[in-house]
């Protein structure tokens, strides 16, 4: 009898081995995977929702930094944020900033132009 529950459960434990290896992995490789066509670890700028839809960012970053990058000053519809750990702060043409949490995206009306960016380490806004 023994060796019958033997056979039985070491498929059994490698099926439950395989499938953590499987889902461990597959959480990794989605992670990396590009959203919008943005890939990890980049924050990606889109001049309007066809290009969004489209994947085609006109402008990525990816610096964690101190002080605001300049953006180009346009009017932006949407922002991608792929970054599993750190938020954005986009300055906008008024000097009020917003925060984009990680993995997240925004998008803007015509009104809102955004001039700067900056990636902070911090995890939440």
């Amino acid at each position: 009898m023994k060796s019958v529950i033997r056979k039985v459960a070491g498929p059994v434990g490698a099926s439950l081995a395989v499938a953590a290896m499987s889902m461990t992995g597959a959480s990794a490789a989605h992670a990396e995977s590009p959203t919008h066509g943005c890939p990890y670890p980049y924050v990606c700028f889109y001049v309007d929702n066809a290009a969004l839809n489209a994947g085609t960012p006109i402008s990525k970053y990816r610096d964690v930094t101190s002080t605001y990058q300049t953006v180009r000053p346009r009017p932006h519809y949407g922002v991608v944020n792929t970054r599993n750990d750190d938020v954005v702060y986009l300055r906008l043409q008024d000097g009020t900033s917003i925060c984009l949490p990680p993995n997240n995206q925004t998008t803007f009306t015509n009104s809102y132009t955004v001039t700067g960016i900056r990636i902070s380490s911090n995890s939440t806004c």
